[in-house]
């Protein structure tokens, strides 16, 4: 008897060690583990998720350094996040890294959409989560927003004044009733339409003709070739308007190429560094800044206002400024 004793007491003893350290494991796991924002008090810094298109462009990849920067300046008021698509048009990539923000809890998503309905729906499912979602760079598409009924405001520049500057700047530079091209950004990407919609608010007032206008996705090489196209095809054009510098840069070479240097005008948006020399050379004619390396700082901050005061404020425009030589 006193045997059996023995063995339940250690049997006890034993049980209470583990139960013991278990409680403390649990304990100890559970400070690390960030939850979305509920409206519950949490002591935890918060986690911000930056998710932005392809960081093998340069201008996504400065907003990303100019994000990053912020963060090591101000490491007590926020951990972030860096996330950024292969390939610019890479949608459903972009919505599995929204899903992947999501399942780890993030308390703001800071998001430039690859596509200004297709993200819209995920966004959602973040919100829906108890997750602060702010929208950069490229607007969500009105009616899809009303359609989720996502509330998630824009933080970025207009557009379409900005490259209606751009435009007017190419237009000082050719003679009333010359014929221009537009080299447009992706399908179903709110800032390539409104980029369209300024050159043509600026080649209409001033009298040009738009002989086409046609999408090169943003890319470089897409450019070169559609550009070498559209002067075979009107060999009349004079400028090139281009809705980011990096196909700028491809109408450039597709300029040179056809032996027009000189001839044909060519403009971008966006002052990559790239765009900055050509700009101070004379080979760009104009570019516009909307200062990339502020831009996701811009929604961060509105992202950290939004989780202290626990409301949604309205959009905010950011900066958009011309540059020539």
């Amino acid at each position: 008897m006193r045997a059996i004793g023995r063995t339940d007491n250690m049997r006890t003893y034993k049980a209470f060690i583990i139960s013991s350290l278990i409680l403390g494991l649990t304990a100890g796991c559970s400070k690390n583990v960030q939850q979305p924002t509920t409206g519950t008090a949490s002591t935890s810094k918060p986690r911000i998720a930056l998710v932005m298109k392809s960081l093998s462009n340069e201008f996504f990849k400065t907003m990303a350094d100019g994000a990053q920067a912020h963060q090591k300046a101000h490491p007590a008021d926020y951990d972030l996040i860096v996330n950024g698509i292969k390939d610019e048009l890479d949608v459903n990539k972009q919505v599995e890294i929204v899903e992947q923000m999501v399942a780890q809890k993030v308390n703001a998503i800071v998001i430039a959409p690859a596509d200004s309905k297709a993200l819209v729906s995920v966004c959602k499912k973040a919100s829906d989560a108890g997750i602060v979602v702010i929208n950069i760079d490229n607007r969500f598409d009105a009616g899809a927003l009303k359609d989720s009924g996502l509330k998630a405001p824009f933080v970025g520049p207009d557009n379409r004044k900005g490259a209606k500057m751009v435009g007017e700047v190419l237009a000082k530079n050719l003679k009333k009733g010359d014929s221009v091209a537009i080299l447009e950004g992706a399908p179903n990407s709110f800032n390539g339409e409104q980029r369209k919609l300024g050159f043509e608010d600026a080649m209409k007032a001033a009298g040009m003709k738009i002989v086409t206008s046609q999408t090169a996705g943003w890319e470089t090489d897409k450019a070169n070739a559609l550009a070498r196209d559209m002067i075979t095809a009107h060999p009349e054009i004079k400028g090139l308007l281009c809705a980011n510098d990096s196909m700028a840069l491809g109408a450039l070479k597709a300029v040179e190429e056809s032996g027009k240097a000189g001839k044909i005008a060519v403009v971008g948006f966006d002052n990559i560094s790239a765009a900055k020399e050509l700009v101070k050379e004379g080979k760009l004619l104009a570019t516009a800044d909307q200062h990339a390396d502020q831009l996701a700082v811009f929604g961060i901050q509105y992202a950290l206002d939004m989780l202290a005061k626990k409301a949604t404020p309205a959009d905010k425009e950011t900066p958009v400024d011309l540059v020539t030589k």
